[in-house]
């Protein structure tokens, strides 16, 4: 079983920063992609930024600039570094990983338990 848990959220002025981290556990043979998704009250889940194993990276054209993706193969944790945050950033969270658990597994898509990141004054 593989598990992925999110920690950093919380509850910050605009303009201030956060990190959060996703670490996957559990039955793991390789990670492939890794993301952070969002979603706000209302609204649909949407993709924020994405990793490949190799550290090629997109973003969302609202976060462009301000959000930073890496990860660490060695640890299976992907983070998202967030500055100059926006009170329209204010959203849970999710970490998103496509993980082979075994040799003779298929990738399949996990995804954490969410985190929730406010940005108000």
């Amino acid at each position: 079983q593989v598990q992925l848990v999110e920690s950093g959220g919380g509850l910050v002025q605009p303009g201030g920063s956060l990190r959060l981290s996703c670490a996957a556990s559990g039955s793991i043979f390789l990670v492939n992609d890794m993301a952070w998704y969002r979603q706000a009250p209302g609204k649909q889940r949407e993709l924020v930024a994405k990793i490949t194993r190799g550290g090629s990276t997109r973003y969302a054209a609202s976060v462009k600039g301000r959000f930073t993706i890496s990860r660490d193969n060695a640890k299976n944790t992907v983070y998202l570094q967030m500055n100059s945050l926006k009170p329209e950033d204010t959203a849970v969270y999710y970490c998103n990983a496509d993980v082979r658990p075994t040799l003779f597994s298929d990738y399949d898509l996990y995804w954490g338990q969410g985190t929730q990141v406010t940005v108000s004054s």
